[in-house]
């Protein structure tokens, strides 16, 4: 028998809710999502966990997701995960002010299909 790889979602906000709203609906679609409140754990999670994907808030309460994302995608052993960018006062034209390199922009309040239409297109 062979067994299946269930795909790895991290979900990095500083809204609970939002965390795990994102939590529930993806795990709902068979994603294995793990949750982080805080930009400072972020660097170790991807190395232990190797995420599929990655939803990054632009803002946490303690960092800039958009810097976070530069660090990953300058990092030889990370720049290939794909990065969401999740915003609700952030556009897609600020997501390209600093260069963070996303993969992908994510508008806060998000609909549930576009959340699961983004994570699937990356996550495949």
């Amino acid at each position: 028998m062979i067994a299946s790889y269930q795909k790895k979602v991290l979900v990095v906000d500083d809204d609970k809710d939002i965390r795990e709203l994102m939590h529930l609906i993806l795990e709902m679609e068979g994603y294995a999502v793990t949750e982080l409140d805080n930009g400072h754990g972020v660097l170790e999670a991807i190395q232990a966990l190797r995420p599929d994907v990655v939803l990054l808030d632009v803002m946490l309460g303690d960092m800039d997701g958009r810097d976070i994302c530069k660090h990953l995608k300058n990092d030889p052993g990370m720049q290939d995960i794909p990065i969401i960018i999740v915003s609700a006062s952030h556009g897609l034209h600020t997501m390209h002010e600093k260069q963070c390199g996303a993969n992908d922009y994510l508008a806060k309040p998000f609909d549930v299909n576009e959340l699961v239409n983004h994570v699937r297109h990356f996550a495949a």
